[in-house]
């Protein structure tokens, strides 16, 4: 090096090279030209073998530098390796090269997926990827690549990915992989709202297994076939398959399928009211998976945590363990599920009253989903990535609704109405319980009510103590009050109060004393509907909903008003209006204002139908 340095100072002293002095820069001692055109014409009088020997000899350097472990070059050494068997293709070591460039890319790749660079592995997988030509070798690289194109959100390429490395797998003749990769495969589908397809491809896979001996990728694609199936609201065969994935995973200690296959299992006890149990397992398998950092299978765990918490009305605990689902997903680089824990956290702040805070997850996730370079969006059919995320969209529509933006809410609910028609039950039932929403506020309430019976219907799928189908038994009641068709509401009480003990939720019971209470007004039983509004709102304030305190409080007012007792209606008048301001909730908030001036508790159509 010492006979160098002369020229390199002369070379800098001319301005033709710079040399990097800044201390703290990692660049620092290395020389570089001034300008692009110097050096692209300095590099261009060499000969093509010239330029091909210096290649290798500084993939060489830089791989002795760093005794040959230097996986944070590796890509940059990939490139001095390509470029020298693009120089002269002909040579003997140019295979030899390609070669080389191939495994450092695989390393580069993993090397940005152990940092959660999900983006950039995929791109190091996929150069990997042309560069391979090994049938077996090519199906792991594709399957990696497909994993981390999952992992960025990028749905379309990780389904080409894993579609190629399942047609490798299928030539070679080995259905376990195949499996496994078509469980992969199965989960991407299902993001994209793709569900019917998924649960179609985990049964053929599963067939071509059947009478295997029982191992790994067999559990892996059982495991996914059960989640499958109980989204799709096949319960029986959801147990079923996840009793399989449980026994070769306990057998072989397979602790990611464990976990995945107990979450599976418990989601599908939580719809059948089986709440308790369903919450030891999911926290169980929570527990196996983050404590040997399997990642994927933890997110879910926490997700359907947070799920079963909902269902049982602890909504804060479950928007705390939310927050750290979206903390771990970052960390971790998964966006879909990140996009996904946003709009649960969003959904959750709502229902507690923080409707700014809503409303501002709502949005950013919102603008995650819409810039997603993976979800391209076609007329009216929405985003995949946004049905993943579409307690985003719905809890805007329904602060919309609150805020007094009916048109606004009106045009959000369009953008989404094409996620009516995909196979998650889950999506379909919250489009539906929106558009109630939507349609009450602009006073149609036949249209509301279609619309949450629709939601209803889905209660097999969902279970009846869904957080969904519960929001859908309450807008059933809202709009027969509002039609008026109290013979309905009569029918709609007694679904209500038919409840099991187990499915009553403390939420549901408050809506049952509420809606009593209103039905008691009605018919002139003052003692039945004071209880009932007292009894609501108490268990909306127990629970820290303020909300439907609020509107359980208005509601209690307007009824002492028309009774004639306005001093009793003051105190719970005033704190409906302080939550209602609080929120922001202005269609509320001119519903209060008007008792000041004379509150009834329902038109008169509505008290001529009470009889």
């Amino acid at each position: 090096q010492a006979e160098l340095a002369a020229p390199l100072e002369a070379l800098v002293r001319k301005e033709v090279l710079s040399i990097q002095a800044d201390p703290r820069s990692p660049e620092r001692g290395q020389y570089g030209f001034l300008q692009d055109l110097v050096r692209t014409v300095a590099y261009e009088t060499l000969a093509r073998r010239d330029r091909k020997q210096r290649h290798l000899a500084a993939a060489a350097y830089l791989q002795s530098a760093r005794g040959g472990e230097a996986d944070d070059l590796a890509e940059v050494v990939a490139a001095h390796y390509l470029e020298a068997a693009a120089l002269v293709p002909e040579a003997e070591d140019a295979d030899d090269a390609r070669d080389r460039a191939r495994v450092l890319l695989v390393r580069a790749g993993e090397r940005a997926a152990s940092l959660a660079a999900a983006a950039d592995a995929q791109r190091a997988f996929e150069q990997a990827l042309a560069l391979t030509t090994d049938p077996r070798a090519r199906a792991e690289v594709a399957e990696r690549a497909g994993q981390m194109a999952r992992l960025a959100g990028r749905l379309d390429a990780a389904t080409a990915h894993f579609e190629r490395a399942i047609q490798d797998l299928n030539v070679l003749d080995l259905p376990h992989p195949a499996a496994r990769v078509s469980a992969a495969l199965a989960d991407v589908l299902f993001r994209e709202g793709r569900l019917d397809e998924a649960v179609r491809r985990m049964e053929a896979a599963i067939a071509v297994l059947a009478g295997e001996e029982p191992d790994a990728d067999v559990a892996v694609a059982a495991a996914q076939l059960a989640r499958m199936h109980g989204l799709a609201g096949n319960d029986a065969q959801s147990l079923l398959r996840a009793e399989e994935a449980l026994a070769i995973a306990e057998a072989l200690q397979l602790s990611e399928v464990l976990a995945d296959a107990l979450t599976t299992r418990g989601t599908t006890l939580a719809k059948r009211g089986r709440l308790g149990e369903a919450e030891v397992l999911v926290r169980h398998a929570r527990t196996v998976a983050l404590a040997h950092d399997h990642h994927a299978a933890g997110l879910r765990a926490t997700n359907n945590v947070g799920y079963v918490l909902t269902i049982l009305d602890r909504v804060e605990e479950a928007r705390d363990l939310t927050e750290r689902g979206v903390e771990l997903a970052r960390r971790v680089g998964d966006r879909p599920t990140e996009q996904m824990y946003l709009g649960a956290l969003a959904d959750a702040s709502e229902r507690l009253g923080r409707w700014d805070e809503a409303l501002q997850l709502a949005d950013e996730t919102i603008r995650e989903v819409e810039r997603s370079p993976a979800e391209p969006g076609d007329g009216d059919e929405p985003a995949p990535g946004g049905v993943q995320a579409s307690e985003a969209y719905t809890t805007r529509i329904r602060i919309l609704v609150g805020r007094g933006g009916l048109e606004a809410a009106r045009a959000e609910l369009a953008r989404v109405a094409g996620w009516a028609g995909v196979a998650d039950p889950q999506v379909r039932a919250a489009i539906a319980v929106v558009a109630a929403t939507v349609h009450l506020a602009a006073d149609e309430p036949g249209e509301a009510l279609r619309r949450a019976e629709t939601a209803w219907a889905l209660r097999g799928e969902l279970g009846v103590i869904s957080p969904l189908i519960k929001d859908a038994l309450v807008s059933a009641l809202e709009a027969c009050f509002a039609l008026p068709d109290l013979d309905a509401a009569d029918r709609w009480l007694q679904v209500l109060t038919g409840l099991r003990p187990g499915e009553l939720t403390p939420s549901l019971r408050a809506q049952r004393c509420r809606f009593e209470a209103r039905r008691a007004a009605l018919r002139g039983d003052a003692g039945a509907s004071a209880a009932g509004f007292r009894a609501a709102a108490s268990l909306f304030r127990d629970l820290a909903f303020p909300f439907w305190l609020a509107v359980t409080e208005l509601e209690w007012a307007e009824w002492l008003i028309g009774s004639g007792a306005p001093a009793g209606a003051e105190p719970t008048l005033a704190e409906a209006r302080a939550i209602f301001e609080r929120l922001g909730a202005t269609l509320w908030i001119e519903r209060a204002a008007r008792v000041g001036v004379g509150g009834v508790v329902a038109p008169e159509a509505v008290r001529q139908a009470a009889g």
